[in-house]
């Protein structure tokens, strides 16, 4: 899968990196092949860290800011494993959560809040619910794996001065709290531009906007901001990456539920 700010910027973030599991992929022929492609040309980064600014607005105007540590580990053959830590403001100064993403299983989420003093697991019912008061949902929060959706070709548009092949998919999964997205796929190095979260009613319920891709390593685009609006309420929630470092020395023991009480 895509590491955790890719889906989590690409929701996906993205946001992918692993090798396409055996799994029926439901859709169009060419649909399928363009979302294979989108994940094929994230495989092999490994592991990554950011910082990250999360910057909050209320209908209003008025923002708050958020500043976080995310780290990503890419697993073979699954999705990815990612912690986030917040490290300021102080009412969720040391909140920590944790994301097991999969392929054909469903996604494993916990997230330790210091008031509380326990670890609670997110149910798969919950993962429609915002994220630590922002726009992005706990289902946000996962890497982004081919067969979790079916998919069709809706045509071609241009958006943030790319061509871009558009698809429609739909989640496969249980619990989602979309009946379907809009994904805007450029034609040049199949990055995300732009996805549009229709609600169970099928209504326009928040736009993602990826914005300022960098490279790293030759291969990898990042999203260094991304912001999510939410249509309806006029919210909306930004991520901006300060900084992003690969190669970093994570193993699987990094991430682990039963030590997130521990973890600063």
């Amino acid at each position: 899968m895509k590491s955790f700010l890719s889906a989590f910027f690409l929701v996906g973030i993205g946001l992918v990196s692993n090798t396409v599991l055996a799994a029926e992929i439901k859709g169009d022929k060419e649909a399928i092949t363009i979302a294979k492609e989108r994940k094929a040309r994230d495989e092999g980064w490994g592991t990554n860290e950011a910082n990250v600014l999360m910057v909050l607005k209320n209908s209003q105007g008025r923002e708050a800011t958020r500043e976080l540590n995310v780290k990503s580990l890419e697993v073979e053959n699954d999705g990815d494993k990612a912690l986030t830590v917040f490290e300021s403001p102080r009412d969720v100064k040391g909140t920590a959560f944790l994301s097991f993403s999969h392929a054909l299983e469903a996604d494993e989420q916990w997230i330790f809040l210091p008031a509380l003093k326990r670890v609670k697991r997110i149910s798969s019912q919950s993962k429609s619910g915002p994220f630590v008061g922002s726009e992005f949902a706990f289902e946000d929060m996962t890497s982004y794996e081919v067969e979790k959706f079916s998919y069709s070709l809706l045509g071609e548009d241009e958006v943030n001065g790319e061509k871009c092949f558009v698809l429609k998919q739909v989640p496969e999964y249980d619990f989602s709290g979309y009946s379907y997205q809009k994904v805007w796929i450029d034609k040049a190095h199949y990055r995300v531009q732009k996805v549009e979260f229709y609600d169970r009613k099928e209504s326009l319920l928040k736009i993602l906007t990826l914005l300022d891709y960098k490279q790293f390593k030759d291969k990898y685009w990042r999203p260094m901001k991304s912001l999510m609006r939410n249509i309806q309420t006029n919210k909306s929630t930004s991520l901006i990456t300060e900084e992003i470092t690969f190669d970093t020395d994570l193993k699987e023991s990094d991430f682990d539920k039963n030590s997130l009480k521990r973890v600063r």
